[in-house]
């Protein structure tokens, strides 16, 4: 029982012993430094040598290979000398240290297998030492040591298989960790604490052969030569090159490249901070062409570095709040061009167009950049599908039709390698091989916005008061969710940038949410799975293992979700709303009103969460147990409920009105005590319902309450005998609630549409709110027209409601009607792009089609099939005659549009998914529909004759272009 005891001991004492921070301690205590928030935030020897000196690295040594021995001498209380228990006891430390201790582990080992083994030990140590002297390479001894010691324990105790698999192990997990974790001594020995600086620049050895091949670290050699390194990593042709660091000595680099006239090399800046995100600082610094001679070598490198202390390139950071930092440079081959440009992923110019835009002329590349000389101009699309790929070329000249394919091509796949950051290349072709010279991102067009998502959010043009709540609400809740994940990986993200308008229309921001996305190991399609249930790749082991503590919180919370929610909508939601119903909004004068607002956005704040994480978690089980949507009931969803209950009442009245006119059956129903009883009903239920909008989002929006007539006519449309599909009804009554995976799926569906019904009811009572304040302002002469207090931001509100902001109140007027114009235009423009580039992006341009003149592509949403003539309706104020022969085309779907799919034989929506408004009721009527047809609402035209397959995502234009 002895040895079982030992096990326990060893796995449970030494990853504690492991995590223990005694570097941290006495770094703080003898320097008042806090390693886990300097540097590499490592806390490590070598960080503790770097941030805190000598005395305290020894200090470190000290403490860390009592850590080791401590293991060794641990285990052998409970087993033999030398045991492959002692090796797996400082496996134990090395997890304990990497993943609590948040440091590699190595001097716990190399003074634990002291201990372990002396003579492998001295074996080790001794190859070690000659390999570092006569190769200067720290990354080659250090991995090359891993390889060592398992081999000689190998060959000394080759009968010993436990032994021998435990040294792989412990190998193979520290070359693991070397890979996961930053090197404290790649960073500048120069800013190194000053006893500590020889030692440091003595083990940085392999710093002055630096190459291309080689994992680069922008902080150390800038983003040029680790984008160039990580290009060259991924199989691209670059042309091999070396890096000097900003501390190394150029010496032993010129003595080794000899460069000659049959050799010549180009000598290039590096800088930190140059063809970054924030800065491209194109032109800024000297590059140095037919380096010819070791002295010519030395003479470029000294002039590119110090071409970053010119006056013009400090102004340039200057003018872009760049700190100075230190120039890098890279040392390339030289490529003897035939042909050579620049192209751009996206055109910079429209920042719409898929067109790759690329510059090209005969010879070097420098005169196409240099702007003496105007070069070819082609604009360039390529389109892929699943099983092939071609390029669609504009613009003819003297450089060949097939190499400026090639170069479009290479612009594309480079995009997709940067997750759809648009990319600034420059290339060059010798006759054989298109090699890539630089690639950075177009700073112009960052940040990207993504109109997906965002449409189903908060569709439409949008209001600016409306936005002024919206969006500090949303962007704090996905804020706090990934905060979550992320921890301390969420230092530097601006939460508060998450979303913006464009065009008066919200939008997403790609580059922040791709950010977060990479950070969080995850495929950059996940909140696209997560909210409209596109196809997500499965993230990496090692992602998912590095997220894990962040991802275990977010479970925990999906998993309390329904108790949380049942537990705030008890004790929050119900009261908080039964005393918003209670008071009586019409005799509170403004500061009462203003008080009920802040009341009402605090109970939003709360709701606004589970808005988000509620419809994450129904996708999410819905995703992981393939439950299909037929099998969903979403009659919990309040629109949805509402739908059936006016059937249910125009089914009644039916009966009742055997004969009737569609324009007279409300005064028809109050003829008779059967028709009272039918109008009560429907005053109940617009009483019940009467929270919800057009767009539920939208406070500008009139509820139903304060405008009956749309549901009035639904209730005739429904009279008239447009029902749901029995089909629909036979799949509803099909799903049984209380047993296996459905139910899993169907309780978090359930919760998601209460969450709804609260929210809107919230949205409806601040709508409410708002409205009354505006009466009173219209009243006193404030405000002038009905709807202008939604053309103010809530912080203008509030500031008119306390007063003494008389320079807003002389400005009110010109503000009101500035924004209301430019919200007017907005709403005219048809068509806008799906993704936006940049913050000033320009007009939108006419969408052009992708895949055929005869076919538009979208997202299958609703099965089945379908042809039709075209309906577009771009808003509910005009509803046209609907019926089985009408395919609908609508720019977004809410809880407002969903009505209209009962008379109609198709839906096409230029936004939304699976997961969308539209997308659930098509579904529940068997109605097909296909969701995301971009420029369906310019595109199609009333009366065209289009064929529609909701299970392909297919919209087929018929011959028959004639408008009725």
């Amino acid at each position: 029982m002895f040895e079982p005891w030992g096990v326990l001991v060893i796995l449970i004492a030494c990853p504690l012993l492991g995590g223990l921070p005694l570097i941290e301690w006495i770094t703080y205590a003898l320097t008042r430094k806090q390693l886990s928030q300097v540097g590499t935030g490592n806390i490590t020897v070598s960080a503790a040598f770097y941030h805190g000196g000598r005395f305290v690295g020894i200090l470190a040594v000290l403490s860390e290979a009592f850590k080791g021995v401590a293991a060794v001498l641990l285990t052998r209380i409970f087993f033999p000398d030398g045991s492959s228990w002692e090796l797996i006891a400082l496996i134990a430390l090395v997890i304990g240290r990497y993943w609590i201790g948040r440091g590699a582990g190595t001097t716990n080992v190399v003074w634990g297998f002291v201990v372990h083994d002396p003579l492998v030990a001295i074996f080790v140590f001794f190859f070690a030492g000659i390999s570092f002297a006569i190769l200067q390479s720290r990354q080659v001894v250090k991995f090359g040591v891993l390889l060592l010691f398992p081999l000689f324990v190998t060959l000394l105790h080759i009968s010993d298989i436990p032994r021998m698999l435990a040294a792989v192990a412990l190998a193979g997990l520290m070359g693991w960790i070397y890979t996961k974790i930053p090197d404290d001594m790649n960073l500048p020995a120069q800013q190194a604490q000053t006893e500590s600086q020889a030692m440091l620049e003595f083990l940085r050895g392999d710093r002055a052969m630096v190459s291309l091949d080689e994992e680069l670290d922008a902080a150390i050699v800038g983003e040029k030569a680790a984008t160039l390194s990580q290009i060259k990593r991924w199989g691209y042709p670059v042309p091999k090159g070396w890096v000097l660091a900003p501390i190394d000595d150029p010496e032993l680099l010129t003595e080794f490249l000899q460069p000659s006239e049959l050799s010549p090399l180009v000598v290039r800046s590096s800088a930190i901070g140059e063809d970054s995100e924030q800065a491209s600082a194109a032109g800024q610094y000297e590059t140095v062409l037919n380096v010819t001679s070791p002295e010519g070598l030395q003479s470029a490198i000294a002039q590119v570095q110090a071409s970053y202390n010119q006056p013009s390139a400090v102004q340039y950071r200057r003018d872009r709040g760049l700190n100075d930092s230190a120039m890098a440079v890279l040392i390339q081959q030289q490529v003897q061009s035939v042909f050579s440009g620049v192209a751009f992923s996206r055109d910079p110019i429209t920042q719409q167009s898929d067109a790759i835009i690329i510059e090209a002329l005969p010879g070097s590349p420098t005169q196409v950049v240099s702007g003496k000389v105007t070069p070819e101009q082609y604009r360039a699309f390529v389109l892929e599908t699943e099983n092939s790929s071609s390029v669609q070329l504009e613009g003819e000249g003297r450089v060949p039709q097939a190499l400026i394919k090639q170069v479009a091509y290479l612009a594309y796949r480079l995009e997709k390698r940067y997750h759809g950051t648009p990319q600034d290349i420059e290339w060059s072709y010798d006759g054989q091989t298109l090699w890539v010279l630089q690639a950075r991102p177009i700073t112009t067009l960052l940040p990207m916005w993504t109109r997906k998502i965002a449409a189903e959010v908060i569709p439409g043009v949008i209001h600016p008061l409306t936005w002024s709540i919206n969006r500090p609400l949303t962007c704090g809740a996905w804020g706090e969710l990934f905060t979550l994940v992320l921890g301390e990986r969420a230092l530097g993200l601006d939460f508060a940038e998450t979303a913006t308008l464009h065009y008066s229309r919200a939008y997403f921001n790609a580059s922040l949410l791709g950010n977060i996305f990479l950070r969080m190991g995850l495929p950059s399609e996940s909140l696209e799975f997560l909210t409209r249930g596109a196809k997500l790749s499965k993230p990496s082991w090692e992602s998912t293992w590095e997220n894990l503590p962040g991802l275990g919180k977010l479970l925990k919370r999906e998993l309390s979700l329904e108790k949380d929610f049942k537990r705030d909508y008890h004790k929050l939601f119900i009261p908080g709303l039964s005393q918003l119903a209670q008071s009586d909004i019409h005799n509170l004068e403004p500061s009462k009103l203003l008080l009920r607002i802040d009341f009402i956005l605090e109970l939003l704040r709360q709701g606004t969460y589970y808005s988000i994480l509620a419809p994450l978690s129904a996708a999410l089980r819905q995703g992981i147990f393939r439950v299909k949507d037929g099998q969903i009931d979403h009659s919990v969803t309040p629109e949805i409920a509402a739908l059936r209950s006016l059937s249910a009442i125009a089914t009644d009245a039916k009966e009742v009105l055997l004969e009737f006119e569609p324009q007279q059956v409300f005064e028809q129903l109050k003829q008779t005590p059967e028709g009272e009883k039918i109008l009560q009903e429907f005053d109940e239920l617009l009483q019940d319902y009467g929270y919800l909008s057009e767009v539920g989002t939208d406070i500008s929006v009139p509820t139903w309450r304060e405008n009956p007539q749309m549901i009035k006519q639904m209730f005739v449309q429904l009279m008239q005998g447009n029902e749901p599909q029995s089909g629909a009804k036979d799949a509803i009554n099909s799903i049984f609630a209380g047993k296996g995976k459905r139910s899993f799926v169907q309780r978090r569906v359930d919760i998601k549409g209460r969450v709804t019904e609260v929210y809107s009811r919230l949205l409806a009572e601040l709508r409410w709110s708002f409205v009354a304040l505006e009466k009173i302002w219209l009243k006193s002469g404030l405000l002038n027209k009905t709807g202008d207090i939604f053309f103010l931001n809530f912080d203008q509100v509030r500031r008119l409601v306390v007063g003494g902001d008389s320079r807003l109140i002389e400005q009110l007027d010109e503000l009101v009607k500035l924004r209301r114009s430019q919200f007017l235009q907005d709403s005219e423009i048809i068509q806008v792009p799906l993704l936006v580039y940049g913050n000033t992006p320009p007009h939108p341009l006419a969408p052009s089609l992708l895949y055929s003149d005869q076919i538009l592509q979208g997202i299958g949403a609703s099965p089945g099939q379908a042809e039709g003539r075209v309906k577009v309706l771009r808003n509910l104020q005009d509803v046209p005659e609907i019926d089985r022969d009408t395919i609908l085309v609508v720019p977004y779907t809410d809880s407002g549009w969903a009505p209209f799919l009962l008379r109609a034989g198709g839906l096409i929506a230029e936004v939304g998914g699976r997961l969308s408004h539209g997308a659930i009721v098509a579904r529940e009527y068997g109605i097909p529909a296909v969701m995301d047809v971009r420029g369906a609402t310019w595109l199609l035209q009333d009366g065209q004759r289009v064929r529609i397959d909701g299970s392909r995502g297919i919209v087929e234009l018929s011959n028959d272009l004639r408008p009725e």
